[in-house]
């Protein structure tokens, strides 16, 4: 294990945040160092916000800058709302994830570069000359250090493969990053040995090449005047936390509310990149109620998990906003039938196959206006990785109580994106009451509650609750087809009025930030954290600005449209090309100044801190 001795012991610098990225090609390991730093910061208290982001190739051609992955996270000892809008630290692997990786490198930031990769047939597939690599030296704090090499002596005496052994070196840039941050590697070790216990000498050659990097850190003659940080831990509330992805977070938040409302769960699933790690987690906790069916496409996913639904279960579909596109008569037909369905959409860049490894906002549209006919369903949005859960588990709130189909809007950046998650005890957690009609005596299938208006669930194979399902038109009461007109009418008006009245049970908007301001900045699902740390900044530099931020979408807060007028200029960051600015102004026939970026990554805080002051500046009226 090692020690405190030697460079270790030098005085660090006390930083309250700093952000790092890992980049290197598809392969060489860059999603799983970075997860495991993460957890060696979450470990040691600090709050974090990741952002994997890889190429949509499954494996692109090796050394070119298309398959370059990288892995930013930011680490810090205050609130940590985003994985950082510009690197402290790069950790490049090869010529092609340098040249990508210093695209948003701050001025002066540190470069650990692996020289091992350092060839001319890899410099010339990145665009790269000598020259080029000496202006970098100018202008950045350039650490050569040779890591395959390092990484192979290592191991040298394992019997190891030279392909077997090269694979090892992501853990020895982890190792260096790790005693430069002063971060404790003894969980990524618990990781190793428990992940490689059948093969030993794979085991091994990771822990050592881990070691070796942290002992290279300690000992290296270029490292004798490095900066050595420390983060402090960061103030979180009291409990037990752990590292979630936004994937994991939903899958959980649909187990905790099927526990919480005594029913199976059912998750009917056909795989799409950003979602498929939802099912792919519910299908490990099969021993707790959970039943999980990879359909052969969109359509079967949808349509066993209404089934599901119809048969008394918890039932929740995932997808993309391509398998959203086809799901769309699927859900009308639950909306049809009134039963309760939840389906998550993990956006990610369109049109049509369109960027299926970056994220955006671009399915709010669809979301609430998809389906032919009127056909309202509910819809809700994830701010972050742990919010996931939160929203996953109000969407089935929801939907059992109100008998209807629940969106819940994810993206590629929330889903694959994690921080810490505190883990909630099950009193802490909202009431999911479900009442199954059992009683014959009164019932009708399309009788409703005065309040919510949710017809009976009525389990099929229940004595004398017996009723007709299908998509054509119902009777308000007995179910059975109706052709009527003014009964069409009729049932269309109620089921849109239902949804109206889940803003009953929905909260009020907050008002963040600086109330009193003349100038709000509205947001929605993933904005959130780079809104709430724009709003910080501005304030904290003398520019007044309130944060609104809508985690419910259909309907709308009962007080958001005397909230908005309060301000005299409503700014709407997202990352599609103005959805919810035009839902807002339609709703409220308020003027709204949108800010649109649709470039397949994350909006940074910076570019919303230098919009509002051409706003302030007069520029955007």
């Amino acid at each position: 294990m090692p020690s405190d001795s030697g460079l270790a012991s030098q005085e660090r610098t006390i930083v309250n945040k700093v952000t790092v990225r890992f980049a290197g090609d598809s392969g060489d390991g860059m999603q799983l160092i970075g997860n495991l730093f993460a957890t060696e910061a979450a470990w040691m208290g600090n709050d974090l916000a990741t952002f994997p982001d890889y190429p949509a190739e499954i494996r692109a051609p090796i050394g070119t800058l298309n398959g370059v992955s990288g892995f930013q996270l930011q680490i810090g000892a205050s609130d940590v709302y985003t994985p950082g809008d510009n690197p402290d630290v790069l950790v490049a692997m090869n010529p092609a994830a340098l040249k990508v990786g210093l695209k948003g490198l701050k001025d002066g930031g540190i470069v650990l570069l692996n020289t091992s990769s350092l060839t001319e047939r890899n410099l010339q597939k990145a665009g790269l000359t000598k020259e080029d690599l000496d202006r970098i030296k100018s202008s950045y704090r350039l650490y050569e250090v040779e890591i395959t090499k390092l990484t192979q002596l290592a191991v040298n005496d394992l019997g190891l493969t030279p392909a077997q052994a090269e694979r090892c070196k992501n853990f020895f840039a982890l190792g260096l990053i790790s005693w430069m941050f002063n971060r404790k590697i003894e969980p990524t070790i618990d990781w190793i040995k428990k992940k490689f216990a059948k093969n030993p000498a794979i085991m091994e050659a990771n822990e050592k090449t881990l070691v070796a990097g942290y002992r290279y850190g300690e000992n290296a003659e270029i490292f004798s005047a490095f900066p050595l940080y420390d983060i402090p831990r960061a103030r979180m509330n009291p409990g037990l936390y752990t590292n979630l992805t936004g994937n994991q977070a939903i899958a959980y938040g649909l187990v905790a509310a099927a526990k919480q409302a005594g029913l199976e769960l059912f998750l009917g699933s056909y795989p799409i990149t950003p979602a498929s790690e939802i099912l792919h987690e519910l299908a490990k906790l099969k021993h707790l109620n959970v039943v999980t069916f990879q359909a052969e496409d969109e359509i079967a996913g949808i349509c066993s998990a209404i089934g599901a639904s119809f048969a008394g279960m918890i039932a929740a579909t995932s997808t993309s906003g391509p398998g959203l596109s086809l799901k769309q008569e699927a859900l009308g037909l639950a909306l049809m039938l009134e039963i309760p369905l939840v389906i998550v959409d993990v956006q990610r860049g369109g049109p049509s196959t369109g960027l299926p490894t970056k994220t955006e906002q671009s399915d709010l549209m669809q979301a609430i206006y998809g389906r032919h006919g009127e056909a309202p369903v509910v819809v809700l949005a994830a701010k972050n990785s742990a919010d996931c859960f939160h929203m996953a588990y109000e969407a089935v709130r929801i939907a059992t109580k109100y008998m209807i189909p629940v969106i819940v809007l994810s993206d590629s950046y929330l889903a694959n994106g994690s921080e810490p998650f505190r883990i909630p005890s099950p009193n802490e957690l909202p009431e999911i009451k479900v009442q199954l009609r059992t009683d014959p005596n009164g019932f009708y299938p399309y009788l409703r509650d005065p309040k919510t208006l949710a017809r009976p669930w009525a389990i099929p194979g229940t004595p004398g609750l017996e009723h007709r399902i299908g998509g054509l038109e119902k009777d308000s009461l007995t179910g059975c087809v109706s052709y009527d007109a003014d009964n069409h009418e009729k049932m269309v008006l109620t089921r849109q009025e239902k949804i109206a009245r889940v803003q009953q049970d929905i909260p009020d908007v907050e008002v963040l930030g600086s109330p009193d301001s003349e100038v709000a900045l509205v947001g929605w699902g993933s904005t959130f954290g780079a809104i709430a740390q724009s709003v910080d900044e501005l304030n904290r530099s003398g520019i007044p600005v309130a944060q609104v931020h809508l985690s419910y979408l259909n309907p709308l807060p009962g007080n958001l449209g005397e909230v908005l007028k309060r301000f005299k200029k409503v700014i709407v960051p997202e990352i599609n090309l103005g959805q919810l600015s035009r839902i807002l102004r339609a709703t409220y026939l308020i003027e709204t100044i949108p800010f649109n970026r649709v470039l397949g990554v994350p909006i940074r805080a910076q570019e919303i801190v230098e919009f509002v002051h051409q706003v302030f500046e007069g520029v955007v009226a």
